[in-house]
């Protein structure tokens, strides 16, 4: 068994292991970051295979290899602790998405922002519609449902088809790591104890989001004065038009604007009161039934549902009941590797959290608390660059931040939302081959490989410097005056 600092390099050592057979064997991630939790907690001093307990029925001793400092124990409750809240708020997340995609409602967001924004500075319009559209669908279905709006506003306004599409690409990837209700912050901030206080996530992953956003635009305009994609040399092709038509032919005319919206807002605006209301009651063990209701219609889960409700609402409306059916097995079909890559995310932090890693950890604090809020953000970019998948290097992240966020003084709400952020900005960099998104921005905007390191991967790299900028100026404000 190890212990100390010999504990702290074969955990290392596993990690390394974990990113070569996840990038080089192709070995699925569930299975590479389970592989390495059950090793480390098989060498680890402080898990044991099995322990003496006592039974509460017949009041005898007996060994059990499933009680809670054991092997199976750790593994179980790492596991068993992601389904009991956070699965549901996942799904919730991912159905209001999936049928947003099916209505047209993500379509017509993206439609209305144009509109409102695209006269005045369409790389703008276009990387604003991103960030909103990515809010409840995944970035690489965001990039297919807007970017026929992108290639649209390209052949109408003659703006740049490489600044338009990577302002696409990022606006998306922006939201899509840092802002629930996608999955990745979503389970991060779980793993991480704000559950419970989404909201809190929510308004500050608003704020750190501006300096991504800004840094896109401007990089996004610089290359697109320096380099055309095959799009910006084809760009009298009638294609484009045609493609925007004939995709709000196939959605039937697309749906009321409102109700394209209130999945999203609903949500969040019951979030919100539910913790207005919670804020001022004076006395918990007096609240009346009125403040009950909104702190349960605020919960995450309940606040989810309902946004749930106003999806099926919005299927009623466009006649689409039928898809209902089909989009929740598409959804749940689509989650299942993301549930259990974070339920193994969330196991390797509970060996961690269960064994001698975190006393060690706490007696040579200064090893890496002078890191403070760079360190998550410098493993998730570690496991981003070297295996590709945003998701699966803020899991892993969080599962390794977990057991830490005591000792390194992240012990509030605000403090450990910038936590998520951090990690959310370390997944950004840097997108490139071996991460699927780096091809659908590259191939969709016309771009050739060589170009999409030019521009999206530098892109990608960018931007988290950027968010990290942002999350220090906040940090530091924070600290001076909390």
């Amino acid at each position: 068994m190890l212990s100390g600092i010999w504990l702290i390099l074969f955990f290392l050592a596993m990690i390394v292991v974990m990113i070569l057979a996840i990038s080089k064997l192709k070995l699925h991630p569930f299975l590479a970051i389970m592989g390495v939790a059950l090793i480390l907690a098989f060498m680890a001093e402080g898990i044991y295979l099995t322990q003496v307990i006592t039974n509460s029925n017949t009041g005898l001793q007996e060994v059990s290899a499933t009680a809670g400092g054991t092997i199976l124990g750790v593994v179980g409750n790492g596991f068993r602790a992601i389904f009991t809240n956070i699965g549901i708020v996942i799904i919730f997340g991912a159905l209001i998405g999936g049928v947003l995609e099916a209505t047209g409602g993500a379509f017509k967001i993206a439609d209305m922002i144009i509109r409102l924004l695209g006269k005045a500075s369409p790389t703008m319009a276009i990387l604003v519609m991103g960030w909103v559209v990515s809010i409840p669908v995944f970035c690489d279905s965001g990039f297919v449902i807007a970017n026929p709006v992108r290639k649209s506003i390209v052949k109408r306004t003659r703006a740049s088809g490489v600044a338009t599409g990577i302002a696409l690409g990022a606006g998306l990837y922006t939201s899509h790591v840092l802002v629930p209700l996608t999955p990745g912050p979503l389970a991060a901030s779980e793993m991480l104890g704000l559950g419970d206080q989404l909201i809190t996530v929510m308004w500050v992953s608003i704020i750190i989001s501006i300096p991504s956003l800004i840094a896109a635009y401007f990089f996004a305009k610089w290359r697109g004065k320096k380099d055309k994609s095959e799009e910006d040399i084809q760009i009298q092709n009638d294609e484009t038009v045609k493609n925007y038509d004939e995709l709000v032919e196939e959605f039937g005319g697309l749906p009321n604007g409102f109700l394209s919206l209130a999945p999203i807002l609903m949500p969040v605006v019951f979030m919100a009161i539910g913790s207005i209301v919670n804020y001022n009651i004076y006395d918990p063990n007096y609240a009346t039934t009125l403040q009950q209701v909104f702190v349960f219609l605020g919960s995450p889960v309940a606040a989810l549902g309902i946004g749930v409700m106003f999806a099926v609402l919005l299927l009623t409306v466009t006649g689409k009941m039928s898809k209902f059916n089909p989009t929740t097995n598409e959804t749940l079909k689509m989650l299942g590797p993301i549930l259990f890559i974070t339920a193994a995310g969330a196991t390797l932090g509970e060996v961690i959290r269960a064994s001698d890693i975190v006393p060690f950890i706490q007696d040579n604090a200064d090893a890496i608390t002078w890191m403070g809020i760079a360190f998550p953000f410098v493993v998730s970019a570690i496991l981003k660059t070297a295996q590709g998948s945003s998701t699966v290097a803020m899991m892993v992240t969080a599962g390794i931040m977990g057991p830490l966020m005591g000792t390194m003084g992240f012990d509030t709400p605000i403090a450990i939302a910038l936590v998520v952020m951090a990690i959310g900005a370390g997944s950004m960099m840097a997108s490139h081959a071996n991460d699927s998104y780096f091809w659908v921005v590259s191939k969709l905007s016309g771009q050739t490989p060589t170009q999409g390191y030019k521009n999206w991967t530098s892109m990608t790299v960018v931007q988290g410097i950027a968010c990290m900028v942002g999350i220090f100026a906040f940090y530091l404000i924070y600290r001076m005056v909390a």
